[in-house]
């Protein structure tokens, strides 16, 4: 049995990956935006330990969760799953890099750390200088790599890695998607409980639980260095 949390998991993978961990038996943890949301899930899944409550769009909430989630004890797995995909550049920010960067900084160091990522962040451009104002979705996954592999360079004894869920029909990928919805959430739970030696690695991305090609760029560690400095400039936080 492992301790596990999971940030955006009132629908889609989050919660998906959520309910079977907890089906096999893990002590999970959640993560709702506001009150109502959360008696909502604990409504639909009785089995949660705990529900952190706060909104990764608002820093001083995000500050709330990492603290609720430390009062929980040490985690073995964190699952930074949340993300919206916006024209709002700056909510974009906020909540797809600046939350996980906020979190990863001031959540005590778990065993597993995973990232969800996306095969949309090949090719996108990102412009670290104005990375509060300049993002799209692509863009800040792009980040979110970035931030992996800074992160698994930086943690010792924490097996930090990215995970792909494909395009699948959730509420974000809409009914279009037509990518294997079951595949998509058992990356994160097989990278979050799995003894293969595999999901203990450090660095990698997953697709399908299979290791997946990314842009090289996120290989380059000036170009992680200068997104993580970035972030502590404008975050006020700094990654240990």
């Amino acid at each position: 049995m492992k301790k596990i949390f999971i940030t955006g998991s009132t629908t889609g993978l989050g919660y998906l990956a959520g309910k079977k961990l907890i089906e096999d038996g893990n002590e999970v943890y959640l993560h709702a935006r506001n009150h109502a949301k959360a008696v909502e899930l604990r409504e639909q899944l009785p089995g949660i330990k705990g529900i952190a409550v706060g909104d990764l769009s608002k820093p001083e909430e995000v500050k709330q969760i990492a603290q609720q989630v430390n009062s929980w004890g040490k985690m073995d797995a964190i699952i930074q799953n949340a993300g919206v995909y916006t024209s709002d550049a700056n909510l974009t920010y906020r909540v797809n890099v600046a939350a996980p960067y906020v979190l990863t900084c001031l959540i005590k160091q778990p065993q597993r750390l995973i990232y969800v990522a996306s095969g949309m962040h090949i090719g996108s451009q990102l412009e670290i200088d104005h990375i509060e104002n300049s993002l799209d979705y692509s863009s800040s996954k792009l980040a979110v790599m970035l931030l992996m592999k800074k992160v698994a360079r930086s943690f010792d004894n924490t097996a930090v890695n990215a995970v792909d869920p494909g395009w699948v029909p959730t509420r974000m990928g809409g009914s279009m998607a037509n990518d294997d919805l079951e595949e998509g959430y058992l990356g994160q739970v097989w990278l979050s409980q799995s003894d293969d030696p595999a999901a203990q690695k450090s660095g990698n991305c997953y697709y399908h639980r299979q290791p997946e090609k990314y842009d090289q760029r996120v290989d380059d560690e000036r170009f992680q260095d200068a997104l993580c400095e970035k972030l502590a400039v404008l975050t006020k936080i700094k990654l240990k």
